[in-house]
């Protein structure tokens, strides 16, 4: 396709998007206007850049009615406590001794399941600061072991940004989850290995303010907080077991419904779609925006430029999957967003130098987790909110949580390059 932008005009838009974004402006409206601006200083046009930025939002249709849909299951496991149980279960079993392990294997699982990475930290923040407090951890470790292990479990979760990339390359959402398997594992090796580390440092204590009275009685059974999930999960394995499709369309949902009957909540299905709903309205929003951009981007001559800048260095196509996702998780602070600018944007240029759809999908996916919870977005704020963290302190865990990213990313790129 014929490029009807300029690469300097996709520049500048995103750039206007990034500061906006920084200044705390909505990031749907901040990316709408970067795309705007950045199709008209691009050379083409108002009726062009707009009708662009429409096809660009119109792209992300199919991606958005899953995401909304699978508010039904992240709703069903906060609200009937699945979520909590699920984590307090794995933790406690664990114990003290193993405490970094635990927590990061207990979010990991929170998140791998359908959970937001965002609130499966806030919903293991309680149990893991006490489990924190009894066993000498610092704040920080504790902080830690919970991103890491939500880094891990988001690239083989059903999570918004799964479910966007698998979209953009025309992928089975299973697949894409599962090529991100090995990598997964690996980064959440390196969660514990990093938390243990800093747990041995005796600075930022957890105090009694952090923590949260009492074990909530209303938590129903293990076993009744694992059969959504893992009704979802069958589901979804149907295609590469069977050879039976089941859309993410049909299975989150009904994942969704089946943990709510379990846990006795059936009564409340209303109360818990809408619940679900309002947790994935920002995630849908914020899509819409990431499609006017990744639009103009995807027609511009950037995809073209980047990748002879490749050339001219001597660095593979390839190379260009894991960056775009880092670059542009760290432009807009989103896993989601990041992931789906990059793939929305990069995948015709991967697919024309013989990337292979998966495992282009994987290396973005994975690229998406290294910068992702940089100061301006949202995770960051929230994460450090869920232990009662300053600003300051918050920010001392970037590195470790980029390397923990980056793990991941490294381990994807040379499955890429043994398996393809």
């Amino acid at each position: 396709m014929e490029a009807q932008f300029t690469t300097l005009g996709a520049i500048i838009g995103l750039v206007i998007a990034i500061v906006l974004i920084i200044r705390k402006v909505h990031p749907a409206y901040c990316l709408i206007l970067g795309a705007l601006v950045g199709g008209i200083i691009g050379g083409g046009g108002l009726d062009t850049t707009v009708s662009t930025m429409v096809s660009g939002a119109a792209s992300m249709m199919s991606s958005i009615l899953r995401i909304l849909t699978s508010g039904i299951l992240a709703g069903a496991l906060i609200k009937t406590g699945s979520a909590q149980k699920i984590a307090e279960t794995i933790i406690l079993k664990l114990g003290e001794k193993r405490a970094c392990a635990a927590i990061a294997i207990a979010t990991m699982i929170i998140c791998a399941v359908g959970v937001f990475i965002d609130i499966s930290v806030i919903t293991a923040a309680p149990i893991a600061l006490a489990i924190g407090e009894k066993a000498g951890i610092s704040k920080r470790a504790i902080l830690l072991a919970m991103i890491g292990g939500g880094k891990a479990g988001n690239i083989i979760s059903p999570n918004p940004n799964t479910i966007a990339v698998s979209e953009a390359f025309s992928q089975d959402l299973t697949a894409v989850m599962m090529k991100n398997a090995v990598p997964a594992v690996c980064a959440l090796a390196v969660t514990v290995v990093l938390s243990s580390m800093l747990a041995r440092k005796k600075d930022l204590p957890i105090t009694a303010a952090d923590l949260e009275s009492g074990e909530d009685p209303s938590l129903p059974s293990f076993l009744s907080a694992v059969i959504g999930p893992l009704v979802v999960i069958l589901l979804l394995a149907l295609r590469p077991i069977a050879g039976i499709t089941i859309d993410p369309l049909i299975a989150l949902p009904a994942g969704g419904i089946i943990c709510a009957l379990a846990c006795g909540k059936g009564k409340n299905l209303i109360e818990i779609t809408e619940f679900g709903l309002s947790k994935v309205i920002g995630v849908s929003i914020l899509l819409i925006g990431t499609g006017t951009i990744a639009g103009i981007i995807k027609a511009s001559a950037l995809q073209y430029d980047v990748i002879n800048a490749l050339e001219a260095v001597s660095l593979p196509a390839f190379i260009l999957a894991p960056l775009s996702g880092i670059l542009m998780a760290a432009a807009t602070a989103s896993t989601t967003a990041g992931a789906t600018v990059a793939a929305q944007t990069f995948a015709p240029a991967l697919l024309a130098n013989g990337v292979p759809a998966l495992a282009a999908a994987a290396m973005i996916h994975a690229g998406a987790t290294v910068l992702d919870s940089l100061p301006h977005g949202s995770f960051f704020h929230a994460t450090g909110g869920s232990v009662n963290m300053t600003i300051k302190d918050r920010m001392k865990l970037i590195p470790y949580e980029a390397a923990v990213g980056l793990t991941s990313t490294v381990v994807s790129v040379i499955l890429f390059l043994i398996f393809g």
